[in-house]
């Protein structure tokens, strides 16, 4: 090669543009949300603090929204509207549970159909007729979209509500912690994950203790304030580095910067499920 095109080599190397960023991908609740509870006292979601944990080498798209459950965000074409703009690389956290509990009886919109598999209800809502799927079906259904687009997948447990309100920490267990699990095993995907957030999240605000936690919460027992949202966010982190996720791998944080602080200890988890 004579010297012009070496010189036309290496400037195409300079200017050559560099990779775009990945893109992690947030679906959810308030809980997740920017501005979290919404009007009045001031709360956070902790998707908003996801970012600190990451160089970049990644971007936080925070689409959650106030109020939704996995049902209503399905039917609101949240799930489809973020796929859109997911490319192959990126990865996509999905947290519900806050807004999915209730009756059909009085369907308010945002009740699953109970059950853990392939059970469905019938129920109308705003005057329209509508098939309702089960927790573990809609994040199934939701993983397989991202899959297609060539995304990784991780199905959370949902955060849990201020287990220190009655002025002792004391555990918070739900059916939808379960689900979450069970969602992720029954796909069986390399490129799906299952992160326990919510024991995450309790094991530090065990480690806290009543004051602390208490004062995370300034508006009622679910939405977070600013500390707390950022306690929940570096509970997920510590989940993803005790994990096998290349987003895991990719934190900044060190696994034991987080365990050596009132995060805790890594939680075994079942080893059918990557983590």
């Amino acid at each position: 090669m004579g010297f012009r095109g070496i010189w036309l080599l290496l400037a195409v190397t300079a200017t050559a543009a560099p990779a775009a960023p990945a893109t992690i991908h947030l679906c959810g609740d308030s809980t997740m949300a920017k501005g979290g509870g919404g009007s009045g006292i001031p709360t956070e979601g902790w998707g908003e603090y996801l970012k600190y944990s990451f160089g970049s080498d990644y971007v936080v798209h925070n689409a959650a929204i106030g109020g939704r459950s996995a049902r209503s965000f399905t039917r609101e074409g949240r799930f489809d509207e973020v796929a859109k703009v997911v490319k192959p690389g990126d990865w996509v956290v999905i947290e519900f549970g806050h807004n999915d509990g209730g009756s059909l009886s009085t369907d308010n919109g945002r009740t699953d159909c109970p059950g853990d598999g392939a059970q469905t209800c019938q129920t109308t809502y705003n005057g329209v007729k509508e098939t309702v799927l089960t927790y573990p079906a809609y994040y199934k259904n939701a993983a397989k979209l991202f899959l297609g687009k060539g995304a990784k997948v991780i199905l959370n447990s949902p955060t849990p509500n201020n287990i220190c309100e009655s002025g002792t920490c004391v555990d918070d267990v739900s059916r939808f912690d379960y689900y979450a699990w069970h969602a992720a095993a029954e796909l069986a995907s390399p490129d799906v994950y299952h992160v326990p957030h919510k024991q995450y999240a309790v094991q530090a605000m065990k480690n806290l203790g009543v004051t602390k936690v208490n004062a995370g919460y300034p508006k009622d027992h679910t939405h977070t304030g600013a500390y707390m949202a950022d306690v929940m966010a570096g509970s997920f982190v510590l989940g993803l580095k005790c994990g096998t996720t290349d987003l895991g791998k990719a934190a900044k944080n060190s696994t034991a910067s987080l365990t050596s602080t009132f995060y805790g200890k890594c939680i075994p988890q079942n080893s059918t499920v990557p983590i």
